[in-house]
């Protein structure tokens, strides 16, 4: 899954003729760890995403954008200030190293010539973006690190820059492969995949396990490879050379259950069998814009909503804490008609028991007559035990009534609240999270500080889609605009979708009075099922009716509907589908 040296290089090599000689017109920072470049070219402009993100650092054209933030970041200042207008002079990636350097050629405020270097080094956890100037001294960076953090280098500005440590590996575009080999052979004691890895730079495992798969079979120990498998081992080596050099790199997804994303490569890979399936991509962008497309959005989300997800998190547990108790003391007034029983069958025998008994064995005319022993107070006489007995049962009969209501209270909170988080999980952007933040502080789960006025903020129009059969079919973000479109927005006519039992969007289907499609319904249960907590799951059960049978309960929670006339549909979410159903701007 990390980007390779080896796909870097390829990646670089289909970036050059798109960005060396463009003009930086904005620079954005959605995130912390992301930078996005507005390019321009005599052929067009291109937006240039860079991500030291420590999951998916990457750096790759771009096909939308994601939301910036309102403010932005002082490091997103300093670079507006030194690159705004500046040229991409070159792109460069120091052998198959997993860093690449943009070079740019700009001006300062007195319209002097300077040079910069953006230097991107992608290394997992330690991935970075590092703005160093013509002398070689950092200006800034995307992660600063100082001494507490690393003692062999440090990030800061004012510091010279350092290359990150070179390791000891041969680049095969440069190195003769049966040099190569022999380099392999003497990694003794160790697996063929992982001598692979030790010794060939920009290999990554995935690479490593599918040269071992091709070699020798499987993975087998070094010292044991027969001349057969060394002959391909070279042979595999000597094809990856071309690809890097010349032709025949493919962009490729690996998809898991035929679906799931779950690697990228540039080669065709055997080594699952069929337990994955290949999916080819027209560049290297395409494929990561894809590939990142979902985690990118989850991980741009949780960046942006951590301390909502806390307190809603934090308000769920109580909730459910507080319903599991309620049903807790409601099992225990199961046993009330017991205590009556008790009541009733020491007043029919009160005239033989005697007061300062610690129990009263009476006959059980409720039953088959049988000799049962009923607990009693000494100090009390039979008749005062019956009464205590009977105040007992009494209390259980009011609570029982009173805990019906207050589990009631308490399943709709908590649904309430797994509906929000199921919003805040799928939003994307600010906009969408200050609207749910909105509603928070209507429904009282968060409280203004006394000098912070309640901003306006302009609603957001529900998500549209057209379905193959022409239909408009709308989507709420979240449980006010649910509302707003079902009660609303929505004709009596028009179709209603939802997911069953597990929180989701509401979904219209604008029918204008026709009788829907089959095609049409499925699309729009699909959106349904896309659009919720079930999101990945293989079937989701997705209730269906007109708007007309859909009623709000008087005081209920945003979002909530009741209805009895319904049909239901299973789907299974697709992406691919929702994307190309959405409508265009």
């Amino acid at each position: 899954m990390p980007l390779d040296g080896m796909t870097l290089s390829l990646l670089r090599r289909e970036l050059y003729p798109c960005i060396v000689g463009s003009r930086i017109e904005k620079v954005h920072q959605p995130s912390k760890d992301e930078l996005v470049f507005h390019l321009r070219t005599r052929e067009g402009a291109y937006k240039l995403l860079i991500s030291a993100s420590a999951n998916s650092p990457r750096l790759h054209l771009i096909s939308g954008a994601p939301e910036n933030p309102s403010t932005p970041p002082m490091l997103c200042m300093l670079l507006r200030k030194h690159l705004t207008g500046a040229v991409i002079t070159d792109i460069r990636q120091l052998g198959l190293d997993r860093a690449v350097f943009i070079d740019l050629a700009g001006t300062n405020e007195i319209g002097d010539a300077v040079t910069f270097t953006l230097c991107v080094e992608i290394m997992a956890k330690h991935s970075n973006i590092i703005l160093v100037g013509s002398d070689g001294i950092i200006l800034d960076a995307v992660k600063r690190i100082d001494f507490t953090q690393s003692s062999v280098r440090q990030i800061l500005p004012g510091f010279k820059y350092e290359l990150p440590p070179k390791q000891d590996k041969s680049n095969i575009t440069e190195c003769d492969i049966k040099t190569v080999v022999d380099q392999i052979k003497m990694r003794s004691g160790k697996r063929l995949s992982s001598a692979v890895l030790d010794t060939v730079e920009g290999a990554s495992p995935l690479i490593s396990r599918e040269i071992a798969a091709f070699s020798c079979g499987g993975d087998t120990a070094v010292d044991e490879l027969t001349p057969i498998a060394l002959q391909r081992l070279e042979a595999k080596l000597g094809e990856i050379k071309e690809m890097l050099l010349g032709e025949g790199a493919e962009p490729t997804m690996l998809l898991r259950d035929g679906v799931k994303p779950y690697d990228f490569t540039f080669m065709d890979i055997t080594q699952y069998g069929f337990a994955v399936t290949p999916k080819r991509f027209g560049s290297f962008s395409e494929l990561l814009d894809d590939f990142y497309y979902e985690k990118d959005r989850f991980e741009r989300t949780r960046q942006r909503s951590q301390s909502l997800l806390k307190l809603l998190s934090n308000a769920a547990a109580r909730a459910a804490r507080k319903l599991q108790s309620r049903q807790a003391e409601l099992d225990a007034c199961a046993d009330k008609d017991r205590l009556r029983i008790n009541a009733e069958l020491i007043l029919a025998n009160q005239y033989r028991l005697e007061k300062g008994a610690p129990f009263y064995d009476v006959e059980n005319f409720y039953g088959e007559n049988e000799t049962v022993r009923i607990k009693a107070d000494p100090a009390l006489s039979p008749s005062a035990n019956a009464q205590k007995y009977f105040k007992e049962y009494r209390k259980a009969k009011n609570a029982e009534k009173l805990l019906g209501e207050l589990i009631e209270q308490s399943g709709q909170e908590l649904a309430y609240l797994e509906s929000v988080i199921d919003s805040v999980n799928r939003a994307d952007g600010y906009t969408e999270l200050a609207e749910i933040r909105d509603e928070l502080y209507g429904q009282g789960y968060l409280k203004r500080a006394k000098n912070d006025k309640a901003k306006k903020i302009k609603p957001l129009a529900p998500l549209e889609y057209v379905s193959d059969d022409g239909y408009t079919i709308l989507v709420g973000r979240n449980n006010i605009q649910n509302d707003i479109l079902t009660f609303k927005t929505a004709s009596k006519d028009d179709s209603w979708f939802h997911t069953q039992k597990i929180p989701g969007s509401h979904v219209v289907v604008v029918g204008n009075g026709d009788i829907i499609p089959e095609r049409t319904c499925r699309q729009a249960a699909m959106l349904a099922a896309y659009h919720s907590s079930g999101r990945e799951s293989s079937q989701v059960a997705v209730d269906y009716t007109e708007v007309r049978a859909l009623k709000k309960p008087t005081g209920a929670k945003p979002g909530k509907v009741i209805y009895h006339t319904y049909n239901t549909m299973w789907v299974t979410p697709d992406r691919e589908t929702c994307e190309r159903l959405r409508k265009k701007k």
